[in-house]
């Protein structure tokens, strides 16, 4: 029980660390960001609904993950959103767009495509252990291989 605590915890960490950097970096170099979403593959017309939308939810997300209260929610859109990247992610290897610039903030925007795939993956897979560890907190019986713990 309290390995599991210590992992959700380290995991919700690392994601207000995530969010928050790759935000603040959207905000701080807001024209290189504009500029990296004309470039993606769907209508620029979007942009500017999409240049604060984005950072503002993963703002939103990290003000969540700081409170108990609302940090399931919180989980739940960490997860939400980190699926939505790998899935663009994805379709990015795949070859389906010719050209797409990476519009990540900060640190995450100096990864090659599939460095980013793989990065999102990691904290789809920690933040999808985070939440099952959370809903199941009261669940001291856990079957594991046929051995109860």
């Amino acid at each position: 029980m309290r390995n599991r605590k210590i992992f959700t915890d380290l995991t919700v960490a690392l994601l207000i660390v995530l969010f928050l950097h790759t935000s603040l970096s959207k905000f701080l170099d807001f024209k290189g960001f504009v500029f990296d979403l004309n470039n993606q593959p769907f209508p620029n017309s979007y942009t500017p609904f999409l240049s604060c939308f984005i950072p503002s939810v993963e703002i939103a997300i990290v003000l969540g993950l700081l409170f108990e209260k609302t940090r399931g929610i919180a989980l739940f859109a960490s997860l939400f959103l980190m699926v939505a990247f790998t899935i663009y992610t994805s379709l990015v290897l795949l070859g389906f767009f010719d050209y797409v610039p990476c519009s990540c903030g900060g640190v995450v925007s100096y990864l090659n495509w599939t460095q980013h795939f793989f990065f999102n993956l990691f904290f789809v897979a920690i933040t999808t252990a985070a939440i099952l560890f959370r809903n199941n907190k009261n669940s001291d019986n856990l079957t594991f291989y046929g051995t109860e713990k």
